[in-house]
């Protein structure tokens, strides 16, 4: 699949203002559309750094009446590259974020990560690209 590209990335969330919040507020994406199906009682939002046609988004579904959903041992996390991790990660914390890995060095090289978790329980990895 030689033209393929990564679109968005879903995540199932339990109050959707909360999320919506985080990932907008604490994190710094906008809020790119929403949806609700009243047919089948869910709602879609899409957030990210820049519109859908330029990058992969993140889409917080938001099915009616559910609060919380098992983590699993599967998921393992979104990457996110920053320019100054330290001052994203202390910007993250004066928001009221909750970095739970604080930035440095990721064990056995050079390159230094963050790791913050959404309301939801979701990990994110922050990663110094400059």
């Amino acid at each position: 699949m030689a033209n393929g590209r990564i679109l968005h990335t879903m995540l199932r969330v339990g109050d959707l203002d909360r999320s919506i919040a985080f990932y907008t507020d604490i994190m710094g994406m906008k809020l790119l559309r929403k949806s609700d199906n009243k047919a089948y009682q869910y709602t879609l939002a899409f957030v990210g750094y820049s519109d859908e046609s330029e990058g992969a988004v993140i889409e917080l579904t938001y099915n009616w009446g559910t609060s919380e959903y098992e983590m699993g041992n599967a998921y393992g996390h979104i990457a996110i590259g920053v320019e100054d991790i330290y001052a994203t990660c202390e910007a993250i914390q004066a928001a009221g974020g909750n970095v739970t890995r604080e930035p440095g060095p990721v064990k056995g090289g050079t390159t230094h990560i963050a790791f913050v978790r959404d309301p939801d329980g979701y990990q994110i990895e922050l990663i110094q690209c400059s």
